[in-house]
């Protein structure tokens, strides 16, 4: 069993898992952060954007970092944990030779298509006369300054897909629900477990008759609005691969959310407006129900919040028709019924607008102070990129930054010197080491395999040991581009046997409670199912050529002789022997065992744990005589 890590991003994992003759894909992240090295995208041409110094390439590309470790046409199934990391899906479903199946629920492929949607929408929204490529030659790219001259395989980094490869990459997911058991080639079973991280987000186990994999990625135990996390189910596993912990370890998310708030509050009190840059998806949903509860408390009644992407109406929409991935109170309020979320109410009062860019309605409805949520997060494209050129030189305004998957500080270079205030509320519900450590002393896996950053704590916080994964024994780490073996062997398989076979058993009892029978029979293997069924009969004698032709067609089925069980207490043995005629017997200790020395007879008996070896010097029937004096001692089956 081997696992090969592609992915360099311990939160936006890529593994692929080599199991009893199949080839699964963990995840297929897309790490992004390479955009922050290239200039923003703005929808109206920017002079102050477009006369920057040179310290970054101006780019429509988002980029996948893909490795020579392993033929992707040979994997046969991805099993994808939650919708953040499904991104490089139509790279490797589309551009590979993969032809196998990819599982995923249904709100995970749900949400995932909007971000997929959002993101092409966003890059092909400002279409570039020019393309540049000649900065990948190596001899180029070392003249660069950094980060572009450090980049690894930047010739492998490709432009943003379309959405014809999205809709063909989705068109190979097969919907599966929590607890739904999956038969992969009848070698292993797949399930997915309610991760109670996002919307339909899953862990994963992977298990034969005889081994069990659990593969968790992006979990939560925090009470949010998706269903809690399934722990009891990751009990009893041979290997627990530990993947997408929270990138903000030392934050706790519900002070973050207050953080938050007051925050907003406090800009638009003063007159100024806010830019929340976000995912269409996930937190926005949370962060809209702390505000409901919060504005009329706060005085921010007549405050407008507009939601910008053009996935916006439809994410809003999902998220109230998959009740039954919701929590418990949530799935409650479909039955009176209610939304489960209270941003239909803010829809419904008008206090929450939608808009699929700033184009069209959103022009004529804009009014200010107002708060604003639109990506793209990493402000290199995207309706943030208008707002950040907008409000940036005054300082009522503020934006705050919720999502921790990109350096805000990186984020916000391009658009320095920056008179807009800056806040870092970064939101992960995901495990912290904490939760990590009191998880694995509760489900108790054999081995922990995880990524290296989490087997040492972080590099600027290099005192705090308790940022890393504790436990026994201590967890075995991977790095991008590595092949680990998985420290445990596979010792049994399982074998059915047909009734009629089971039929013609006849056990012996070798022991209180241990029966033991001989049988005789054709192993039958079929998409990696093993049956034992009843040999084939031999054909009646028949003359000539016919009979040549069926003696080929049957093997040969020998009658088996007898198999033997037991010890052969050595003083009895002596006794018996003299009893029936042999004298000068003498016995020698051996490291095995014992030795019989007939010295009349010139006659040698070896007795050992598993085996009796009867040495005379041509005189078969001495041999004889004393085999079956052997044999009174032993059981027969």
């Amino acid at each position: 069993m081997k696992l090969y890590c592609l992915s360099g991003h311990p939160t936006l994992p890529c593994n692929v898992l080599k199991f009893k003759s199949t080839t699964i894909m963990l995840d297929c992240g897309l790490d992004m952060t390479s955009t922050l090295n290239f200039l923003p995208l703005p929808l109206v041409q920017s002079p102050r954007l477009s006369n920057l110094p040179g310290w970054s390439l101006k780019d429509g590309n988002a980029f996948l970092d893909k490795t020579e470790l392993i033929d992707l046409s040979t994997v046969d199934v991805i099993l994808i944990s939650n919708y953040h990391c499904m991104m490089a899906l139509p790279y490797i479903t589309e551009h590979t030779g993969f032809t196998g199946t990819v599982y995923a629920t249904e709100p995970t492929v749900q949400i995932g298509r909007l971000l997929m949607e959002e993101l092409v929408n966003f890059i092909e929204r400002v279409p570039k006369a020019q393309s540049a490529s000649l900065w990948k030659n190596k001899d180029i790219q070392r003249l660069l300054p950094s980060p572009l001259k450090d980049a690894v395989e930047v010739s492998t980094w490709r432009r943003c897909y379309t959405m014809q490869e999205v809709n063909s990459a989705l068109s190979k997911i097969q919907l599966v629900g929590y607890s739904q058991k999956i038969e992969l080639f009848g070698a292993v079973q797949v399930t997915p477990l309610s991760s109670g991280y996002a919307l339909g987000s899953s862990n994963w186990i992977i298990q034969s008759h005889y081994e069990k994999v659990s593969y968790v990625s992006g979990s939560s135990l925090l009470t949010t609005h998706p269903q809690p996390m399934d722990q009891a189910s990751l009990k009893n596993s041979d290997v627990l691969v530990l993947t997408g912990l929270t990138q903000i370890p030392t934050a706790n998310p519900d002070g973050m959310v207050g953080e938050f708030c007051s925050n907003l509050a406090l800009t638009v009190r003063n007159g100024g407006n806010v830019l929340v840059p976000c995912y269409p998806s996930g937190v926005i949903y949370d962060l809209l129900e702390c505000l409901y509860q919060y504005i009329d408390s706060a005085g921010l009644s007549n405050i407008p919040f507009y939601f910008i992407s053009p996935v916006a109406n439809s994410s809003l929409e999902f998220s109230q028709i998959f009740a039954e991935w919701l929590c418990h109170n949530k799935q409650t309020k479909v039955y009176l019924p209610e939304p489960p979320f209270p941003h239909a109410e803010l829809i419904q009062t008008n206090k929450l607008r939608h808009y699929p860019s700033i184009h069209g309605d959103f022009s004529n409805d804009f009014r200010q102070p107002c708060v604003v949520f639109t990506g793209h997060p990493s402000l290199r494209f995207g309706d943030v990129v208008h707002f950040m050129e907008l409000w940036g030189k005054s300082s009522l305004n503020t934006v705050i930054f919720t999502e921790p998957d990109f350096s805000y500080l990186e984020a916000l270079a391009p658009y320095q010197p920056l008179a807009m205030k800056c806040i870092y509320c970064p939101i992960d519900t995901r495990l912290n080491f904490i939760q990590v450590s009191k998880l694995l002393k509760e489900v108790q896996p054999l081995h922990v395999v995880c990524p290296e950053q989490y087997t040492q704590p972080p590099p600027a916080q290099s005192h705090r040991m308790d940022l890393m994964i504790d436990c026994q024994p201590p967890a075995m780490s991977y790095r991008r581009a590595e092949v680990l073996a998985l420290p445990f062997k596979r010792l049994f398989e399982k074998i059915e046997i047909m009734p009629e076979l089971a039929d013609s058993l006849v056990p012996m009892e070798i022991k209180p409670g241990i029966s033991l029978a001989t049988v005789s029979a054709v192993l039958h293997t079929k998409d990696n199912k093993h049956v034992l069924q009843p040999p084939p009969r031999p054909a009646p004698p028949t003359s000539g050529k016919k009979r040549k032709r069926a003696s080929e067609d049957i093997p040969d089925c020998k009658v088996l002789k007898p198999l033997l069980s037991g010890s052969i207490p050595v003083e009895q043995f002596v006794q018996t022997l003299e009893k029936h005629g042999f004298s000068d017997v003498k016995v020698e200790d051996t490291a095995k065992g014992h030795i019989v020395l007939l010295q009349e007879a010139e006659t040698l008996i070896q007795i050992e744990e598993d085996s009796t070896h009867i040495i005379c010097d041509n005189d078969e029937m001495l041999r004889v005589r004393l085999r079956d004096l052997v044999l009174k001692f032993l059981q027969k089956f």
